[in-house]
């Protein structure tokens, strides 16, 4: 199938584009690496009347330190640049770690990061981690900018707080707490597919060893990117053994989730991935916060 007819503009500066977005409102959309959007108009499920194309905004593709030590990417940067970046690797190992599970190879030099997180898939990576590093997202119109927190961002299926005159320009991921552990698992039927479930960890434990910090993010189990709000509730406060961790990944999956059942996978069998994932991930960052190396 083909696209219904659009109008096509291909602006070269974000002001451009912004006045663009304003002018046909809820008709426009942006194409960025058009990895979602494209086969999504080909199927006819989206018919945008003009689309704009950000293609040509260089200024949009960074990747720079910000002041507060973490880091802050233009909303075109390609996911194979970020997965490429020694300081991504460097600054942002969870990031470094997240990138070659988005997609395949082909998939990943045109498709950009804004754009993922603007799609807003439930079973995405990337609003998922935004989530689980209180990640922040700059949304511009001709009407100003603004900052929005990843867990206010992500509002439902397929839907973002977004106005439909604001684009994604940057994406803000501050530093993790200093002698925190981080992991990320997911499970897909092929790699570079889709993830049936997916769990990001980070936590913190203070100095008696007990759990300070602690945040359980998960995709391709409901609506969008949820936090585990039950099963970080049972690991504030507590030593973390082998006995909380089940405890937690338990709660998790019984509590925190309502899982789809489709052609991809039972309800019953996500419940059980997302037990599963959580136990591995939150024994993957707790090593790391005890400076254990990890290598899967």
């Amino acid at each position: 199938m083909k696209p219904p007819p659009f109008d096509y503009y291909a602006p070269e500066t974000l002001d451009e584009a912004l006045a663009l977005m304003a002018q046909h409102g809820y008709g426009a959309k942006a194409l960025a690496g058009g990895q979602s959007l494209v086969p999504t108009m080909n199927f006819r499920l989206a018919a945008p009347s003009v689309l704009v194309d950000l293609n040509r905004i260089l200024d949009l593709s960074y990747i720079r330190t910000a002041s507060d030590g973490g880091l802050l990417i233009g909303a075109m940067t390609r996911h194979a640049q970020a997965e490429k970046s020694p300081k991504v690797a460097d600054t942002y190992p969870l990031l470094h770690a997240t990138m070659p599970n988005i997609g395949h190879p082909q998939i990943r030099n045109r498709g950009t990061l804004g754009g993922s997180i603007a799609h807003a898939d439930p079973a995405a990576e990337l609003p998922a981690l935004l989530r689980a590093v209180q990640g922040r997202i700059k949304a511009q119109s001709a009407r100003g900018s603004r900052w929005i927190d990843a867990d206010d961002f992500f509002t439902g299926f397929f839907t973002t707080a977004l106005a439909e005159d604001e684009l994604i320009t940057e994406i803000h991921l501050p530093p993790l707490p200093a002698g925190s552990g981080w992991a990320m698992q997911e499970v897909a039927r092929r790699h570079g597919d889709f993830a049936l479930v997916g769990v990001f960890a980070v936590l913190k434990l203070d100095a008696s060893g007990r759990c300070e910090h602690v945040r359980i993010s998960m995709f391709g189990v409901g609506d969008g990117p949820m936090l585990a709000e039950t099963a970080m509730g049972v690991l504030r406060g507590e030593k973390l053994d082998d006995d909380a961790i089940a405890t937690a990944a338990e709660a998790a999956a019984q509590k925190d989730v309502d899982p789809p059942s489709d052609v991809h996978a039972t309800a019953a069998f996500r419940r059980h991935l997302v037990n599963v994932l959580v136990k591995r991930t939150l024994t993957q960052a707790l090593a790391r916060a005890a400076g254990q190396e990890v290598t899967a």
